[in-house]
């Protein structure tokens, strides 16, 4: 509930964010953008939707401002397939020259940087950095790298030996080998080394990049940058651009309100919280219909989990393992099986969390301490809560016209037709087909409005 509410601030938030944090617009409000201006962004954790997203827009943004040069300072450990190959498009397609530089000391461009630092029109590195490793992550887990006890011998056209793997890891591994090789030839660079990157995952530093021919420089900071690209060359959708950049004026485009939305709702964490509460809200509306509150919730977060697993690596075996367990443990609620139904539902519900999310990549898992949480608490909301929810609607009516019916009162006067009983404590106006006298025993037999029909008990009650 509370996750809805903060994501229900920030989309209400958003255009007051989006004002705030989009300096391109704010220099352009205030007439400073008739000076030359470049633009400077940040590739900062795990590439993904978000990231995309982000990149995309400010490259638009960019170009409606003129700004000379795009700096992308990256630092992440990898991301998405999709993600990174969108971004790579959206540089080589940019008109304005882009700038991929790995910083601050310490940073690095590993897997899908360094295929967005080879697709940048220039590559440049801060002292203390690294960059390699872009050997793709399959889908549900590593590919097998080369082992010297099996390789074959490289044969005569060179080619690197590949492990004896399965023909899905040799097609994936070749498609990267490809495309990282056309970005390098495209750029200029070392196609050679961009290809053992892949193969064998192997890095290199900022300075034995420079030595390798795999980036352009090496810069300490972004003034330093600046002044060392200034009065390169390089082609940008197909012109010959001269960058100046000596007395640039640069600019942060910060990730808008969308943008860190998406990084939100995307977050495989999120959205696995975000399905388990779509989830029980429906089945809390759909146990108790008048709800609103739980059917409403539990739409938009179910809608929103969708949305993110719809970008996200999602291993749908795991989804429905998740479902099954649900469903389980709900029986188990409703048909008691002695704790095999419940146990089963448990087990499938772990399992599925924990394959749902089908990626080897850093920072894209679902922790096993929340697996553990949610499956406890889903064993405990569906076996427990939903099971005293099952035994409370067996139990007999203590309100309303049905708790009247059947029940045993007292004549409070003699009459033949209609007279006053007590019922419950309270006088009620009664209809008989016999006479009854003072303090007789009767039964409600049923009930029209104020007015109960009784017969007559078995005794009568002593003074």
């Amino acid at each position: 509930m509370q996750l809805v509410v903060l994501l229900t601030i920030l989309l209400f938030a958003g255009p007051s964010i989006a004002k705030n944090d989009d300096p391109v617009k704010t220099l352009q409000n205030n007439s400073v953008v008739n000076h030359a201006i470049g633009v400077w962004l940040d590739i900062d954790g795990v590439i993904g939707p978000a990231v995309h997203d982000y990149v995309q827009r400010s490259l638009a943004k960019a170009q409606e401002q003129q700004a000379r040069v795009i700096i992308l300072r990256i630092n992440t450990p990898g991301g998405l397939d999709v993600s990174m190959r969108n971004i790579i498009q959206d540089i080589i397609a940019s008109p304005i020259p882009v700038v991929g530089y790995v910083a601050p000391s310490g940073a690095r461009a590993a897997s899908a940087g360094t295929y967005i630092l080879y697709a940048s029109h220039i590559a440049a590195m801060s002292p203390a950095t690294n960059l390699g490793a872009a050997t793709p992550v399959k889908i549900g887990g590593l590919p097998q790298l080369p082992d010297p006890a099996r390789e074959k011998p490289t044969d005569q056209s060179g080619e690197l030996p590949v492990a004896q793997d399965d023909a899905m890891t040799r097609k994936v591994i070749n498609d990267a080998v490809a495309y990282i090789r056309g970005l390098a030839e495209m750029r200029g660079r070392n196609a050679d080394w961009a290809e053992q990157a892949v193969r064998a995952g192997v890095s290199l530093t900022a300075s034995d990049a420079l030595k390798e021919n795999v980036i352009d420089l090496i810069a300490t900071d972004l003034d330093d940058l600046l002044l060392k690209i200034h009065g390169r060359t390089v082609s940008a959708a197909g012109e010959e651009v001269t960058l100046a950049t000596q007395d640039l004026r640069l600019v942060r485009i910060e990730p808008d309100w969308r943008a860190r939305l998406l990084a939100v709702i995307t977050d495989p964490s999120i959205a696995y919280i975000l399905m388990l509460i779509g989830i029980y809200g429906l089945i809390l509306e759909f146990a108790n219909p008048g709800t609103i509150v739980a059917g409403v919730v539990g739409t938009i977060s179910l809608l929103l989990a969708l949305f993110a697993f719809q970008v996200l690596p999602v291993n749908y075996a795991g989804m429905a393992l998740i479902f099954l367990g649900i469903a389980f443990m709900l029986a188990e609620a409703f048909a008691p099986s002695f704790g095999a139904l419940g146990l089963g539902g448990i087990t499938a519900f772990a399992i599925g969390s924990v394959i749902l999310i089908d990626t080897d990549i850093p920072g894209y898992g679902i922790s096993l301490p929340l697996i553990v949480t949610f499956t406890l608490l889903s064993a405990g909301v569906c076996i427990f809560i939903l099971g005293m929810a099952l035994k409370a609607r067996k139990r007999p009516v203590v309100t309303g016209s049905e708790r009247m019916l059947h029940s045993v009162g007292e004549v409070m006067e003699d009459f033949d037709r209609e007279g006053w009983v007590r019922v419950q404590g309270e006088q009620w106006r009664a209809r008989t087909h016999s006479p009854l006298k003072a303090r007789q025993r009767v039964k409600v037999t049923a009930m029209h409005g104020l007015l109960l029909e009784v017969e007559p008990g078995n005794d009568t009650l002593e003074s």
